[in-house]
């Protein structure tokens, strides 16, 4: 671990245990946040830059183990008490991500979310918690150093969310869509349960936009979008398929409820209300249900999609058409 640059290293030839309170000192003035708890789960080391990262001080925490209400609202063990407990296998329910560090696998590196409590702020910090043994190999102390990386995690969130989300709309993207529903199609051949999939159009887009220019349109966009997801179930995806066109996976969703779930997305996008328009702006919608099977493909459940879509435009607008849903291998499903 790094240390401060006026900090003097102890002489190679003693031990540090023959300077026990020049090793105190090093680390309190360690730059890197660090506390040590002992063999019975309390604190023996808090130190200086592990004061400043939580808000607590020394003289609230050492020889208590009430350590874990620095980090987190609710109990839960630190990295270091699972060092402590030998609990290396509880890690993964616990952390967002995780290694073991050591050859021996005492040692333990783990990143998540922390609620600060004192502070206020949530924090992700990275951990690291290493064994300390005694001259008969039997665990004395365990040491935890922390790194505050809230901000690389906001950036990569950031990346992420611009990787996966429409800018204009805030709807998943093209490319979140694909892969959802690349998911819920395994998802729904290992379980035999049936998948739907909705095609939304803006029903005469283009001559709105030429009426009200880009950003009359863009708006238009907005609203229609926080309308079609305000239908949506916590499983389902509604994504900006591109331009005035949206997406709709729905997840164990027979093509009965896949057509009731339309209908209430076309009556709520007809009833909002645009600014400097006499007339409502509608959608068109094409629905196709599939049981999905080892031998079928993906697009043929969003080419059936589309043709519904088109007849719906072909048919007049501001409707939904529904397809017959099969499994395709010649079997007609029940529209229950």
């Amino acid at each position: 671990m790094p240390l401060e640059p006026n900090v003097m290293h102890l002489p190679a030839a003693e031990p540090a245990d023959a300077h026990p309170e020049l090793a105190l000192q090093l680390m309190e003035l360690l730059a890197i946040p660090t506390f040590v708890l002992d063999a019975n789960g309390r604190v023996l080391i808090w130190n200086r830059a592990c004061e400043r990262l939580t808000g607590v001080p020394a003289a609230s925490v050492l020889g208590t183990d009430q350590h874990w209400r620095c980090f987190y609202s609710l109990p839960r063990p630190t990295l270091a008490d699972l060092v402590l407990q030998d609990r290396q296998f509880d890690v993964p329910q616990l952390y967002d991500q995780h290694v073991r560090r050591s050859a021996d696998g005492a040692g333990l590196t783990a990143q998540n979310w922390c609620d600060m409590p004192r502070l206020g702020l949530r924090r992700y910090l990275a951990a690291d918690a290493s064994p300390i043994r005694g001259p008969d190999g039997k665990l004395t102390a365990v040491i935890e150093t922390l790194r505050d990386m809230t901000d690389e995690k906001q950036a990569q969130l950031a990346l992420e969310q611009l990787a996966t989300r429409d800018g204009l709309t805030g709807l998943a993207n093209r490319r979140s869509f694909d892969h959802t529903l690349q998911a819920e199609w395994q998802r729904a051949l290992r379980q035999q349960q049936p998948l739907s999939l909705l095609m939304v159009d803006v029903d005469n887009f283009k001559q709105y936009n030429d009426a009200y220019g880009h950003l009359g349109g863009d708006e238009c966009l907005q609203r229609i979008a926080s309308a079609v997801a305000s239908e949506m179930r916590a499983n389902d995806l509604v994504a900006r398929y591109g331009g005035e066109e949206f997406a709709v996976i729905l997840p164990n969703q027979a093509l009965k409820g896949a057509a009731i779930v339309a209908e209430r997305i076309r009556c709520r996008v007809e009833q909002l209300q645009m600014p400097n328009m006499d007339k409502h702006v509608t959608v068109s919608i094409g629905a196709a249900t599939a049981l999905p099977a080892p031998a079928n493909e993906i697009s043929q459940l969003i080419a059936t999609a589309d043709a519904a879509l088109y007849r719906a435009k072909h048919m007049g607008r501001n409707r939904i058409s529904l397809t017959e849903a099969w499994d395709w291998a010649g079997k007609k499903l029940a529209q229950s």
